[in-house]
């Protein structure tokens, strides 16, 4: 595969993903609101946090209003990581390389772009409550996620696209778990409440973990929802999980059966996965989970790059896709 193919691909499965879970963080974020004291001020602020966009929103606005949240994350272009952003991006991405996508593929991310756009148009972000809106997105990329997984053939085309997405949902995932710790609670005398336990329900049904973390757990506690999150073998969008599966795929386009490693890449994903699959919550949380966090972001931003070294680069200046967020 040409690797102007295969980058376009990569960044396809990255930006719908982060499009359908900035989608998912708003609508439960609204539904958060209609559970929190009515004394309580609406926490809009951390969801900014989770992006890593927060010095950029305080350059354009003043103040955490709902309404200029929602427009930053959701429509304002210039925000490179919003959905609008994202979707605008993941259209052009498969224009580029139409032909190597299947024509219902095209057709859906051509919908999801106007549909962005009707949103845009209709001032969406003004409504009462938009979360209509924001289902009806998630729903359209899920929609692409089961047209791919039923109608697309098992090469490199398919593993640069899934590499893209369990890279992305990894960072995701701990984004949002590192807010809810550092930010979302308002005192430490307020933990083992019930709005710590409104929080970290919340923070579970962001990633559609809620059900399933309650049938292996049941009572909701802080270390066992950074476990699951973090270290679950089997939960599809833990980071363990995440990272485990974009080493698969990158061994699968490398054509490494043998184990080990062939390129700086699977070296570097190896080293995480291998670091993740042995640890500890406990550990995590002695060390600093903010502090663990944050050095896991890193070392995925690292590997994006060596993604991008490895298979995307050519020599005559080719130009890097780099809205990965820092």
């Amino acid at each position: 595969m040409l690797s102007r193919v295969a980058n376009h691909i990569y960044w396809l499965g990255r930006y719908l993903e982060r499009a359908e879970n900035y989608a998912r963080f708003i609508d439960v974020n609204f539904n958060l609101m209609q559970d929190l004291p009515i004394d309580l001020k609406e926490q809009w602020m951390p969801l900014v946090a989770a992006t890593g966009d927060l010095d950029l929103y305080n350059k354009f606005n003043e103040g955490f209003d709902s309404k200029n949240v929602l427009f930053f994350l959701a429509f304002d272009e210039r925000n490179p990581n919003s959905m609008m952003s994202a979707v605008k991006s993941a259209r052009e991405n498969a224009r580029i390389i139409r032909e190597n996508l299947s024509k219902e593929t095209w057709e859906k991310s051509n919908e999801l772009y106007y549909m962005m756009q009707e949103g845009n148009e209709k001032k969406i972000w003004k409504k009462e409550d938009p979360r209509a809106f924001f289902e009806k997105v998630k729903n359209q990329i899920l929609l692409l996620y089961g047209i791919a997984d039923s109608s697309l053939a098992r090469t490199e085309g398919w593993y640069f696209r899934q590499l893209g997405q369990f890279l992305e949902r990894a960072d995701k995932t701990s984004r949002i778990l590192d807010v809810k710790y550092h930010i979302l609670l308002p005192s430490e005398e307020e933990v083992g409440t019930p709005l710590d336990f409104l929080h970290w329900m919340a923070l579970l049904k962001s990633v559609t973990a809620f059900n399933t973390y309650r049938r292996v757990y049941g009572n909701i506690a802080p270390a066992s929802v950074v476990e699951f999150l973090v270290l679950d073998k089997y939960f599809p969008r833990s980071i363990y999980y995440c990272i485990k599966e974009a080493e698969n795929c990158l061994h699968k386009i490398s054509g490494n059966q043998g184990g080990g490693y062939k390129n700086s890449a699977e070296k570097a994903i190896g080293e995480l996965r291998s670091k993740l699959e042995f640890a500890d919550v406990k550990e995590i949380i002695a060390f600093g989970l903010h502090e663990y966090l944050d050095n896991l972001q890193v070392k995925i931003n690292s590997i994006s790059n060596q993604i991008d070294s490895n298979f995307f680069t050519i020599r005559d200046n080719f130009t890097k896709q780099t809205t990965v967020q820092e």
